[in-house]
């Protein structure tokens, strides 16, 4: 069994809604670590249907019980109305809940009760490298960190379902587009940008809608938490610097398989930039886990030097190359980030084994880095 990194448990002074995409593993953890809590699964449809038909029976139901008592409500956005029901419970009686869901879209879009405060968003991600024992790159830039499709022998069949589940139950059965086919097409032409700086127009262009139709689908993509904007870094602007950010998908898996790939080889761009995406979406999760108060962002000049990721205010900068060889021509945003934010931490990580300093930059071996990030040595 896996031992996830995230420790819920020491999260609930306080109520919490715990937000993550579909099958990162959420009710699995909720179970494991809350074995004592009172559960409630909505996805039981049974249960679903008198709650949506009477939302005060969770408040007839929890009435006796003591107070910092932990109630799970799994998948709460599928019956909203019960957050008022919840809001009362944590005033009048100081119930504790867990509110999990893998939609903020339902909860936002009709203006329910959110709680006013009385419980703080945490968030819930596919798997990271230290959860993983013999941890396999390759696998991973391929396979995806969902859980099971990390270890599945056969991915693209869970990745092809997962895609057909989302469209289905999250786009379709929402009513979140008029044009579902126009909104598949959408997704495809999202993985050929995936890391990149977006552009509405050209995508726009792409997929025979407007740009303002093609906002709106980026906007579903975070709701649903399918995706997430990278912003650029631009305060100090001692250069030209661009301003769109980069989105990518929440999982590096789940871009592959949407730009159809079926393997990767060392060497190749489509490598190159799975490896890019795997060390953002470790970093994301990083972030995410330890509730750091800095950004996470991306450097780019309009003349095309670049960094992939800027922690906080040009604290640590980060180039990912999947070169296993570093040459100094790689160095060149990370030197020129330096010129402009001297104080700067700069990190090189790569497959190039031999960890050294080229000046005042770090290369840090991809393993290596990884090890060093979640043993709290790099961010």
């Amino acid at each position: 069994m896996l031992v996830r990194y995230a420790q819920l448990s020491q999260e609930t002074e306080s109520s919490i809604f715990l937000f993550g995409a579909r099958q990162t593993g959420k009710s699995t953890i909720l179970r494991q670590q809350f074995p004592d809590a009172v559960f409630i699964d909505l996805l039981d449809s049974e249960l679903r249907m008198r709650f949506q038909r009477r939302p005060s029976l969770l408040y007839d139901m929890l009435r006796d019980k003591s107070s910092e008592t932990i109630v799970v409500i799994d998948e709460i956005p599928e019956v909203p109305e019960l957050l008022n029901e919840v809001h009362r419970l944590i005033s009048e009686k100081g119930l504790i809940f867990v509110l999990c869901g893998s939609s903020a879209r339902k909860l936002k879009r009709k203006g329910y009760n959110t709680l006013g405060g009385r419980a703080y968003p945490c968030y819930f991600y596919p798997l990271v490298s230290v959860e993983i024992p013999d941890f396999n790159l390759d696998r991973a830039l391929l396979h995806g960190m969902l859980p099971t499709h990390y270890l599945s022998k056969n991915p693209r069949r869970l990745l092809s379902a997962y895609v057909d589940v989302y469209l289905r139950e999250e786009i379709r059965e929402e009513a979140l587009v008029r044009n579902l086919s126009s909104f598949q097409r959408f997704l495809e032409v999202a993985a050929l940008t995936d890391g990149e700086m977006v552009n509405y127009a050209n995508i726009a262009s792409d997929c025979g809608v407007s740009a303002q139709t093609i906002k709106g689908y980026f906007g579903i993509l975070e709701d649903t938490l399918i995706g997430y904007m990278i912003p650029a870094y631009t305060k100090v602007m001692k250069r030209r610097l661009v301003q769109s950010p980069r989105f990518y998908f929440f999982d590096v898996g789940l871009a592959g398989h949407l730009l159809h790939r079926t393997s990767l080889e060392r060497g190749t761009p489509a490598y190159g930039h799975a490896f890019e995406h795997f060390i953002i979406q470790e970093l994301v999760a990083y972030i995410g886990y330890h509730h750091i108060d800095e950004q996470l962002s991306f450097w780019r000049t309009h003349t095309g030097i670049e960094v992939d990721a800027v922690i906080g205010d040009a604290r640590i900068a980060i180039e990912i190359k999947s070169a296993e060889e570093i040459q100094p021509r790689h160095l060149k945003g990370l030197k020129s980030f330096g010129d402009d934010y001297p104080e700067s931490r700069r990190i090189m990580v790569s497959l190039d084994r031999i960890n050294r300093h080229e000046g005042d930059v770090e290369l840090i071996y991809v393993h290596d880095f990884l090890k060093m990030l979640w043993s709290g040595k790099i961010v």
